[in-house]
């Protein structure tokens, strides 16, 4: 039987991630697939990670591709070659498509509309989109056009309600079957080097650089309150992308602390007039689950990740940050997809007064036991259980015959 092909298409870093657990899930079933992807977005590092050929050119553009939250972004995109590059890129997809038996793509209006113009049978899981937002999902007059198309085989949603939502609205190839983002969750056994009994903090400062440097330096002044205000015992542990941990030795500089060998350290801190407390923070490239996993609370500013801890039960404090990406209207939407599981701090760029409200908050959240196990069921919920990308997978090799 001759191998088939199939392009995978996404338009965020998110998007991406999850392609690549689908593809993942693919491999495993042992079908006999010629992959290959174009990430619209950013330069498509997960997928050179999984060793999937990119088509066409890519760029990292100044709005991180999260330019609706402000238009002055979307005009720094322009001035870096916006127009130029996608156009290539829709060439790119146009001319390999031809040769694929399917499209899979991931993400919002974008990657639907580029799906549909090669012309190719596609899926969707469309990532960008629930009815936890407003109560019921609105995808407007083009995207269900679309999504209605006979090219379009089957819309995967990123949760129940909103496949039953498209379902009474008369979307019937609508279907829930799980998120990917919550495969390949399962601890690594990575020693993080943690004390037994104490609370572990994990921080996420996301992956798009610099605001992920930036959002460090924000998280540590954090870690100081925290630390001195907290009647209980804890222990941080951030979760950073590769391309942060050389910038250790520049962010302790910038926040007053010292970096020796992944370790961010803060001098002293004054608990009371006698005592003072040295402050930990162990930061890791490759510990993002073993640290998700063993966390009492997360303090995020960030997406996909932020999904993943609520989908784990965990609880989540956010503080808006100066964005592009992680802003007080990124997290507040945040908040509406993932509910009670996430407690924004602030409405505006994070200062000293939201920065005391935050760790008021934390220490607050891990004393409710209440609200903590409340998390539990929300995260189930919210975001269902594993096995997503391989009921995808299933999916799609059932399609092509193997």
């Amino acid at each position: 039987m001759k191998s088939k092909g199939i392009l995978f298409l996404s338009n965020g870093h998110g998007e991406d991630s999850i392609n690549c657990q689908i593809l993942k899930a693919l491999r495993v079933s042992g079908a006999d697939v010629d992959v290959s992807a174009m990430p619209i977005v950013g330069d498509g590092a997960a997928y050179r990670r999984s060793t999937v050929p990119i088509i066409g050119p890519t760029s990292q553009m100044p709005s991180g591709g999260v330019f609706y939250m402000n238009p002055l972004f979307f005009l720094k995109d322009l001035g870096a070659g916006l127009i130029a590059l996608t156009w290539q890129q829709l060439q790119a997809v146009w001319r390999h498509s031809r040769h694929c038996d399917l499209v899979v793509a991931t993400g919002d209006i974008v990657a639907a509309a580029i799906a549909r113009s090669t012309d190719r049978p596609y899926i969707i899981f469309l990532s960008a989109h629930s009815s936890y937002y407003e109560g019921r999902v609105d995808l407007g007059l083009i995207l269900w056009q679309l999504l209605s198309s006979e090219k379009c085989l089957a819309v995967f949603t990123r949760d129940a309600l909103t496949a039953a939502d498209l379902n009474r609205q008369g979307l019937k190839k609508a279907q829930f079957v799980g998120n990917p983002v919550m495969d390949n969750l399962n601890s690594t056994g990575k020693d993080l080097q943690l004390i037994p009994g104490v609370r572990t903090i994990a921080l996420l400062p996301g992956s798009r650089l610099p605001e992920a440097a930036n959002n460090l330096v924000l998280l540590l002044e954090l870690v100081k309150k925290i630390a001195s205000n907290s009647t209980l015992p804890m222990q941080f542990r951030a979760a950073l992308v590769p391309a942060l941990m050389p910038q250790l030795d520049d962010i302790a500089a910038r926040s007053g602390w010292q970096h020796r060998s992944g370790k961010l350290i803060f001098p002293a801190i004054k608990r009371s007039f006698s005592e003072e407390k040295l402050v930990e923070v162990m930061c890791s490239a490759d510990a993002f689950a073993d640290i998700l996993q063993q966390s009492s609370l997360v303090i995020g500013m960030t997406g996909t990740a932020v999904e993943q801890a609520v989908g784990l039960g965990k609880p989540v404090i956010a503080v808006p940050g100066n964005g592009p990406a992680f802003t007080y209207r990124f997290a507040e939407a945040q908040n509406r997809l993932l509910g009670d599981s996430v407690q924004v701090i602030g409405t505006q760029p994070a200062n000293s007064d939201i920065i005391k409200e935050a760790a008021l908050a934390v220490d607050r959240t891990l004393q409710d036991d209440k609200y903590l196990a409340s998390c539990i069921q929300n995260g189930l919920e919210r975001m269902g259980r594993s096995g997503g990308s391989i009921k995808i997978a299933n999916y799609v090799a059932n399609y092509l015959g193997y």
